[in-house]
């Protein structure tokens, strides 16, 4: 049994306010996979953008290269084709084109056949006075678990 590879991006439920989820598939080479399996990648400052053939791809994806790979080893911020359906790919394109949302990855993470899957989001960026009401909520619900804790 492998161990779980769950790698996540938490600073984009700050940021941005999540209007919609979708599971993309990840082209890999073989030495990224192997770095990924060792939980050596981050996704904290990468986006998604489409480029003119109306492909997706993740952007300034950090793999870290793989240590017992030799001159075959991959670039560690390369852009990687993700893998979607053809009427998700279009539904994705027009929302980001008409109403300038972004696309963030949020989740990375091994199927139990050994393939890596990219959770993604429709994002919209969300204001500062957004941010501040986001915390004030985390911690009015950190000391509502406490009193509750507490009888």
């Amino acid at each position: 049994m492998q161990k779980r590879i769950n790698i996540q991006n938490k600073r984009a439920r700050f940021e941005y306010e999540i209007l919609d989820k979708y599971v993309a598939g990840i082209v890999l080479t073989g030495t990224e996979i192997k770095s990924i399996r060792l939980s050596k990648a981050r996704i904290t400052d990468s986006f998604c953008e489409f480029n003119d053939n109306g492909e997706l791809f993740a952007i300034n994806m950090f793999i870290e290269e793989y240590l017992y790979g030799n001159a075959y080893n991959h670039k560690p911020k390369s852009s990687r084709k993700l893998l979607l359906n053809k009427k998700e790919l279009k539904k994705l394109n027009k929302e980001v084109n008409n109403a300038g949302l972004t696309i963030i990855p949020l989740k990375m993470f091994l199927t139990d056949k050994g393939y890596a899957k990219l959770e993604i989001g429709l994002c919209k960026g969300k204001k500062l006075y957004d941010k501040r009401q986001t915390i004030k909520d985390r911690d009015n619900k950190i000391s509502l678990d406490r009193i509750k804790k507490s009888y």
